[in-house]
């Protein structure tokens, strides 16, 4: 069934459009020529055409039914030709065979009600799964991806869209067989990694201090260097501690006899000899020895400490640098303290041998500057090591991201797995229940159609129409079956001749739409005569004749009845019109029951060249002043006579002269015999006289006598032109309307 139509951007309906929704197994649709009716008519039979591409039609369950459209379109397209297509039915079956294909048809149609069901259950499923999976979308994109979008943004890359962001972290999950690393190594690893292509680093020169050391542990340093204590000056110079000072004035000593200090001739071969044998070779060896010590002691720490203070340098002006800068600087600066320390001492020893000092050693300082050095080159070594595998590490530390990631937010995922897991295996469940139903439907959709291969036939049809077409005054053409090509009709008048195209507006008209109702009833092929159909009506009656038009009214009232009852393949009815009097009658089925759930009502209008649509639901719209009139009618027990012979003029007027053109003598000729003839012909003349004229007094006084009495009369009149559910019709709706009004 049809459930919502959207209708914009096509002829008079604007990029706004119109939406109508709720639409029922009943529908009537009210609005003036050129208001938009037939547009809407034709978006319904053919919703595929590019003009509505902007529209759509929103069916029960998502799944369109057949449906037939009656309008100009379709007389077009099944009349002109000289042949009509024709319509099979039931007409050979036996009533047994009737109840066999009703019985497959209405498990057909439960078969029908089930798999709307279940593909509504299935539809509702897939949306909470839909809803659960971007449910978990938001919150993984807010939780793990907005959290390290900065540091991570290069391990996201490709996966920065929240699907495909999902889709990795459940791959993760499942795949991901990484060790776990901690936030603080992955993100020092991404720094070296991710921020930019890295290089390779030179790695920092090792220092050699072996020999340093070596010179700082000689014992020569605490060793008194002083001269042979068997010589005989020997004990005044190590008496007064002369050692140094004597040793330093033999260089003052020239090749005279006079001493250099206190200029007497007092320096002898002899003293000369002493001096000799006390400043021997051993001592001269050891003074040697020192000079040469302490000369290389300065070199050596020269050359380490430029060394150093080279790789301090470099280190501090590189940003990759991986050496502790501070530590290194601040044992730098206690190194070069204590060689400072040291070459003092060193000097004073080379001044004073025969003091004994004792170096302050930078053993410590020099292991603790390796160390860091060391450690240094061991970062280098691993970060050279990651640029010459950069793409295989990149992808490790990718992948360690990820996994650090989908362990951390563990519980939130796998709830969502779970749920996910559950909702497809009912989905699947689903899936095959409703797939076994489509299966049921088609196998016994095929039965029924061979069924209906059996025992259908064109003729039925034709008799129908025929029957209809003498009923109500059209002798002088019918319908005939092709004598030519099978399964066609033929208009054909009483001589033979093919009358197609003599037809008049109207008869054209009529004859359409009793094919048109032929069609509903049938199909045009064999097996498709009982398929599930709605119907779309548009004006039918237009260039009917006023007594046709109640004609096709009730026609269609029947379709009506047998949809509300269930009864049939049709399933729904759409009218539209621009008459007010056949909305009125069509619109009105059973009189007790005013509203009926399965019937909404609404009207289309037409302003600046604008559709608009306003819904009603329950509630008929169209009331006309004829109806009013039944109601004044109704009500003349508290009106006087002379409202009553107004009342009724107006509406044998309105109902049987303007619109079914009959004359007075028409209706005085439809009662059988001369006596009610002269009742209906004085009740004629007395509403003339008492819608035209004021009565006398005595007139007054017997007039509401036979007030019940014309009642009668005037009832009879519609009963025997042939209207009588009109009057019945128009008497309770007024009736129930009445009590409504008492009630309230």
């Amino acid at each position: 069934m049809l459930e919502s139509i959207i209708i914009k951007n096509v002829a008079t309906y604007n990029a706004t459009g119109i939406q109508i929704d709720n639409l029922r197994k009943i529908n009537f649709i009210y609005g003036t020529n050129g208001c938009g009716k037939t547009t809407l008519s034709k978006l319904i039979y053919n919703p595929d055409d590019i003009a509505y591409s902007n529209c759509s039609l929103g069916w029960k369950g998502g799944s369109p039914i057949n449906t037939l459209v009656y309008n100009k379109d379709f007389r077009d397209r099944n009349f002109g030709k000289g042949k009509i297509d024709g319509v099979f039915t039931l007409g050979q079956a036996t009533k047994e065979e009737i109840e066999a294909i009703e019985k497959m048809q209405t498990e057909l149609s439960d078969l029908k009600t089930k798999g709307i069901d279940k593909k509504s259950t299935l539809a509702k499923q897939e949306e909470l799964k839909l809803q659960e999976d971007n449910d978990f979308k938001e919150v993984i994109w807010r939780d793990i991806y907005k959290e390290n979008e900065v540091v991570f943004k290069e391990a996201f890359r490709g996966f920065m869209k929240k699907e495909t962001f999902k889709d990795k972290i459940l791959h993760e999950l499942e795949n991901n067989q990484e060790e776990l690393m901690t936030l603080e190594e992955l993100r020092e690893k991404a720094q070296t990694i991710f921020v930019k292509t890295p290089t390779t680093l030179a790695p920092i020169a090792r220092i050699e201090f072996n020999r340093l050391l070596e010179i700082e542990d000689n014992g020569i340093w605490k060793k008194k260097i002083i001269g042979k204590a068997d010589v005989q000056i020997a004990k005044l110079i190590q008496k007064l501690n002369l050692n140094d000072w004597v040793n330093e004035g033999r260089t003052y000593i020239s090749e005279d006899d006079i001493c250099p200090f206190c200029q007497q001739e007092t320096i002898t071969e002899n003293f000369r000899k002493q001096l000799e044998d006390y400043f021997d070779e051993s001592f001269t060896q050891d003074i040697v020895q020192v000079k040469a010590l302490l000369n290389e002691y300065i070199r050596e720490s020269q050359n380490l400490q430029n060394l150093l203070e080279q790789i301090e340098s470099q280190q501090k002006n590189d940003s990759e640098s991986k050496l502790k800068m501070e530590s290194f600087s601040a044992l730098l600066k206690t190194l070069i303290s204590q060689f400072v320390t040291n070459k003092e001492l060193l000097t004073s020893k080379e001044k004073e041998p025969s003091r004994s000092i004792e170096l302050i050693s930078t053993k410590e300082q020099l292991q603790d500057l390796q160390t860091l050095i060391n450690e240094c080159n061991k970062e280098i070594k691993a970060h050279n090591d990651i640029v010459n595998d950069y793409t295989n590490q990149k992808n490790k530390l990718i992948s360690a991201i990820w996994k650090y990631l989908t362990e951390g937010h563990l519980a939130t995922i796998e709830t969502f797995v779970k749920k996910q897991e559950g909702l497809t295996k009912g989905i699947e469940s689903l899936k095959k229940q409703y797939h076994e139903l489509r299966e049921k439907y088609s196998d016994l959709n095929k039965k029924i159609r061979e069924a209906n291969k059996n025992v259908t036939s064109v003729q039925p049809s034709v008799d129908e129409i025929n029957r209809i077409l003498k009923s109500y005054g059209f002798l002088n053409f019918e319908i005939v079956p092709s004598k030519t090509e099978a399964n066609q009709y033929q208009i054909q008048r009483e001589d033979g001749t093919i009358a197609e195209s003599t037809l008049s507006e109207g008869e054209a008209t009529f004859i359409t739409f009793l094919y048109y109702l032929q069609l509903a009833k049938g199909s045009t092929k064999e097996e498709s005569i009982t398929e599930e159909r709605i119907l779309v009506i548009d004006d039918p009656i237009s260039s009917l004749d006023s007594n046709v038009l109640f004609v096709v009214s009730s026609l269609i009232k029947e379709l009506i009845k047998a949809v509300k009852n269930n009864t049939g393949s049709i399933k729904q009815i759409t009218l539209l019109t621009h008459n007010v009097y056949f909305h009125k009658e069509v619109s009105f089925v059973d009189g007790r029951t005013p509203k009926n759930g399965n019937t909404h009502f609404w009207i289309i209008r037409k302003n600046n060249n604008i559709s608009t649509i306003q819904a009603f639901e329950m509630e008929n719209p169209i009331q006309s002043s004829y109806e009013l009139l039944w109601k004044e009618l109704n009500n003349s027990s508290q009106n006087s006579g002379i409202t009553v012979q107004n009342t009724m003029r107006r509406i044998i007027e309105n109902y049987f002269k303007i619109l079914g053109k009959y004359a007075d003598d028409d209706l005085i000729k439809s009662f059988n015999n001369h006596q009610e003839q002269e009742i209906c012909r004085s009740l004629v003349c007395w509403i003339n006289d008492g819608s035209h004229g004021l009565p006398d007094d005595l007139y007054v006084e017997q007039q509401d006598a036979i007030i019940e009495r014309y009642f009668e009369v005037f009832k009879q009149i519609f009963i025997k032109m042939g209207h009588e559910e009109h009057y019945k019709m128009m008497c309770r709706v007024s009736e129930e309307e009445l009590v409504n009004n008492d009630t309230e």
